[in-house]
């Protein structure tokens, strides 16, 4: 989809999940050079090691906001549609490596995963989704 294609809603969601996915990309970086130069310790550690989730607690917000906005109910429908299928995976997955790692069978998940997981299980679901609903269409 180009963008001289797309409504207003996506057009200030691309920004919005854009700009915090770059601000994420510029925290994690400095973040973790910050901690290897520096080794700080105790309240200084304690906001380096959180700064990088805020700005992917803003490109989670800017996913809902998009939902909200979005007035056409067929894309509003395929995306949250989505959005709960990368959440199944995210379930289904740290549910099955929970029990294997009670098991001792294999090391602890690391819990900044999940939002890579949702994403990529979100982006599969909106292909499942919009194949599904071409083929509709041709089948009509």
């Amino acid at each position: 989809m180009g963008h001289g294609s797309m409504n207003p809603a996506q057009r200030r969601y691309s920004w919005r999940f854009g700009g915090a996915m770059g601000a994420y990309s510029v925290v994690l970086i400095a973040c973790k050079l910050a901690a290897r130069a520096w080794h700080p310790e105790g309240v200084s550690l304690f906001l380096l090691a959180l700064a990088p989730a805020l700005p992917l607690l803003a490109a989670i917000a800017a996913y809902g906001l998009y939902l909200l906005e979005e007035k056409d109910e067929f894309l509003r429908n395929i995306n949250a549609t989505a959005a709960l299928g990368g959440l199944g995976v995210v379930l289904a997955f740290c549910t099955v490596w929970g029990f294997l790692t009670d098991g001792g069978l294999v090391p602890g998940f690391p819990l900044w995963g999940t939002f890579p997981l949702w994403a990529l299980g979100m982006g599969l679901s909106q292909g499942v989704l919009w194949h599904r609903y071409r083929n509709a269409g041709a089948d009509a």
